[in-house]
C-alpha cells in the first residue's frame, strides 16, 4: 500500500506533537498569516523553526529531537514537491547556517538526521 504525500497542510501537526515548545511560534504565525493552510507561506515559518532548533540545541534541550528529526525525515520522504523542498532547502540549509550558532556548530545536528535527510544535508 502506498502511502498519501504529505502536503503543506499536513507538514505542521506531526512537528508540533514531536515538539510542543514550537506551539507558540506556530500559533503566532497563524496569527500572522490568515489565508488558507495550503496557501501559508510555511518556508518563512521554517526559518523560525531552524533558530528554534539552534537555541534549544545550544541550551542542551535536545531530548524530543530523535522525534523531531524523524517528522523532517517524513517530509522527505512522504512530502509533495513543496514539503520536500520546503524540509531540504527551508530547514537543512537554515540549520547548516553558521549565524544560528554561537557555542554549537551546524554539524551538532547530523547525529539525528535519518538517511534521506542526511542525503540532502550533504547537497547543502
Amino acid at each position: 500500500m502506498q502511502r498519501r504525500l504529505i502536503t503543506r497542510a499536513e507538514m505542521f501537526p506531526p512537528l508540533l506533537l514531536a515538539d510542543p515548545t514550537f506551539d507558540d511560534a506556530w500559533r503566532a504565525f497563524r496569527a500572522e498569516s490568515p489565508v488558507d493552510d495550503e496557501e501559508r507561506p510555511y518556508c518563512q515559518l521554517l526559518g523560525e523553526l531552524a533558530r528554534h532548533l539552534a537555541s534549544r540545541l545550544q541550551e542542551g534541550e535536545t531530548e524530543n529531537f530523535r522525534a523531531v528529526f524523524q517528522v523532517i525525515e517524513e517530509w522527505h520522504v512522504y512530502g509533495d514537491d513543496y514539503v520536500r523542498t520546503a524540509a531540504s532547502v527551508g530547514l537543512l540549509e537554515d540549520l547548516q547556517n553558521e549565524n544560528l550558532h554561537d557555542k554549537t556548530r551546524p554539524a551538532d545536528f547530523k547525529e539525528w538526521l535519518l538517511p534521506e535527510s542526511r542525503r540532502w544535508w550533504g547537497k547543502q
